[in-house]
């Protein structure tokens, strides 16, 4: 295993990992923890009582976050005539169609963060799920990516939506700002996240649902939060 640098280290030092702390104070830690030259994101990790195994326990979604992602997001969206100008006015980075998925399967272009499409193109899009699926760009109706009302999936998207999906553990991942925000947007950040992770519970999931939850930022330790207390707090 690598050994962690002086800074991590000494950043470690701080947490008690054997207190499960409020989120206030867990994000009190994280703003204190950071260390990394550049704005670091603040990260959460929720453990969720679902078995991902089975098709009705899945719990994927997307949020739009109050005060953003605090980043460019480069938005390119597949679709024609009307739509095409919606999505161009509404500030999308790249609009097109035939010429955007030739592109993308010829060049291996891929410098864009999200893509949407109108549904009658999916079609087309479809071809391209071998290299958009592994990249989590593949346009999908769960989240809304997959749309034709283009303009708003546009601004949600560049206002700071967040698709997030449980993986294999039981584990949902998701960004919720920058160190920079400060910690009232990023509570808040949070407190949205959570809320429309609790909308989401599967019928079939029984007993907790929240079971565990980690802040962290992208290079700092991670901090463990009083399962109870967000389960109180989302009530």
């Amino acid at each position: 295993m690598a050994r962690r640098g002086k800074k991590y280290r000494a950043a470690r030092e701080k947490i008690d990992s054997t207190r499960r702390y409020s989120l206030e104070d867990a994000l009190d830690l994280v703003l204190q923890t950071h260390y990394a030259a550049f704005d670091e994101s603040v990260d959460v990790a929720i453990r969720l009582g679902v078995d991902p195994r089975h098709a009705d326990q899945m719990v994927r979604g997307a949020v739009v976050l109050p005060h953003g992602l605090g980043k460019q997001v480069k938005v390119l969206v597949f679709a024609k005539g009307e739509k095409e100008r919606e999505a161009q006015e509404a500030g999308a980075d790249y609009v097109g169609a035939e010429d955007l998925a030739e592109k993308i399967q010829k060049e291996g272009w891929l410098d864009f963060d999200k893509a949407i499409a109108t549904p009658d193109l999916m079609g087309m899009v479809g071809k391209l799920g071998r290299i958009l699926g592994p990249r989590g760009l593949m346009p999908n109706p769960k989240v809304g990516t997959v749309t034709f009302d283009v303009a708003r999936a546009v601004r949600e998207v560049k206002a700071g939506k967040v698709d997030f999906k449980v993986d294999k553990g039981g584990v949902v991942h998701a960004p919720v700002g920058k160190v920079s925000f400060g910690k009232e947007p990023l509570l808040e950040n949070i407190k949205t996240l959570l809320e429309t992770i609790v909308r989401l519970k599967p019928a079939s999931s029984k007993g907790v649902y929240l079971r565990g939850m980690a802040l962290s930022s992208t290079m700092g330790p991670g901090v463990k939060v009083d399962p109870a207390y967000i389960r109180n707090l989302v009530r």
